[in-house]
């Protein structure tokens, strides 16, 4: 399956999700659950031999079949049940989407909708590729721009629009002359349809995974921690053993990662966790505990220090990350906790890059994660100083929405991202002294 592909920077329809008819799926789904074309049929409200015809179609698009045809009728092999187990949760996506818009409101230009029915929904929208144009539309909030991107006219990306209105019985988009905005309910609808999105790019993939075969597309959420080390040593064996294998990285504060999460457009987040409390829809997994350290210069003048007090750290310039973001919060926490004044940082920065640049060409200070500067560490041109920042641990670990299925290509990268940690973390865990209670630089006054 080839990668998400974007078009003017903006998203493009997946090939294999465009590609899946939504009325076969349907059909496919019927037949698996009643083990019958006939009751299938008479469940769908369709004649026998378009339900056949639906089946006969799908395992064309996907290469494979998905039933073994007995005369006591139609039992699933191993890649019917993985597509069943998809359609199953394309179909819950529906009836969600159902529920959130019910009860139903007239549209404006008169349009009298009866309640809206996850069955006729699911067909009316025929495939992934209107389902992309909603969702993407939602997101660009131009008609022009998304038939654009998605390689259709205007006119039909409007008429696309109408009919689902109508279909819905609510206004999706409110147009002005600036372009159009999604409301409440389109945004509803938008979300569940990228969820169905995700669900039908894995079905290549999962059939390709009982054949022995990885591939498709991983999106990583990828907070700062485990970019420099941990993500890129996980990639590289990843795609080592599976060459087909497209993996693409997400740079993000994680409220908007776990946003993405949440609709689909991300596979999982690597980095900092938070309480479990604050998202009870995301599942976490601790990897390992994590400290900021004071990192600088090799040749600093604390960097031979046996000793590190509040004086010393006063006199010295910092670089550090944005107010607010996890490591600034720790390190001031840890001098609250000293009753002492923060430091007063002459650069704040996001960007490692310029961060980096500064230790190496100054005698600033920072206080990060020592993952983050792994590289320069090892190599010695950056030190770890001779000061533990206590109570600074924080636990970095994946995150995931609850509930999901992950993709076969998604499941081998945390496989390999847990192995990575697992061979590296106690190796380059950062070791630091002690400051001596009776020292004049403690860090009381």
């Amino acid at each position: 399956m080839p990668p998400r592909k974007l078009i003017d920077n903006q998203p493009t329809v997946d090939a294999a999700a465009a590609r899946i008819n939504l009325r076969h799926l349907q059909a496919f789904a019927a037949v698996a659950a009643h083990g019958s074309v006939t009751r299938a049929a008479e469940s769908l409200f369709r004649v026998a031999s378009a339900i056949t015809r639906a089946v006969a179609e799908l395992e064309e698009s996907l290469g494979t079949p998905l039933f073994e045809r007995k005369a006591r009728g139609m039992l699933l092999n191993a890649f019917g049940e993985a597509v069943q187990a998809r359609a199953k949760r394309v179909e819950d996506e529906f009836a969600a989407a159902c529920v959130e818009l019910a009860p139903a409101e007239p549209v404006p230009r008169g349009a009298n909708a009866a309640r809206l029915d996850a069955r006729t929904l699911m067909a009316s929208m025929f495939n992934g590729r209107r389902l992309a144009i909603v969702a993407g539309l939602s997101e660009m909030q131009n008609m022009p721009a998304a038939a654009r991107a998605f390689g259709v006219t205007q006119p039909a990306v409007s008429t696309l629009v109408s009919e689902l209105e109508a279909r819905c019985g609510r206004e999706l988009f409110v147009r002005s002359a600036r372009g159009v905005t999604p409301t409440r309910a389109g945004l509803a609808l938008a979300f569940r349809f990228k969820r169905v999105l995700a669900e039908l790019r894995s079905i290549d993939s999962d059939i390709a995974a009982i054949g022995g075969v990885v591939q498709g597309s991983v999106v990583v959420g990828a907070l700062p921690l485990g970019r420099t080390l941990i993500l890129p040593s996980a990639i590289a064996a990843l795609v080592r053993q599976h060459p087909r294998l497209h993996v693409s990285t997400v740079e993000s504060p994680y409220e908007a990662l776990a946003a993405q999460l949440r609709s689909g457009d991300v596979d999982f987040i690597l980095g900092a966790l938070r309480p479990p409390e604050s998202a009870p829809d995301l599942t976490q997994e601790v990897l390992f505990d994590d400290c900021i350290s004071l990192i600088a210069r090799l040749g600093h003048p604390l960097a031979g220090l046996r000793e590190i007090g509040f004086d010393d750290l006063r006199n010295s310039q910092w670089v550090l990350s944005r107010p607010g973001s996890p490591s600034r919060d720790l390190l001031e926490q840890f001098f609250r906790d000293a009753v002492q004044p923060s430091p007063a940082p002459t650069v704040e920065t996001g960007d490692l890059a310029i961060l980096r640049g500064l230790l190496l060409q100054s005698d600033m200070l920072t206080a990060i994660s020592a993952h983050q500067l792994h590289y320069e560490i090892e190599g010695g041109s950056l030190v770890v100083l001779n000061l533990p920042l206590e109570k600074t641990q924080r636990k970095i670990g994946i995150t995931q929405r609850a509930g999901a299925l992950a993709s076969p290509g998604a499941r081998a990268l945390i496989a390999e991202i847990r192995e990575v940690v697992a061979l590296n973390e106690s190796a380059h865990r950062p070791r630091a002294g002690t400051i001596p209670s009776h020292s004049n630089r403690s860090r009381h006054p």
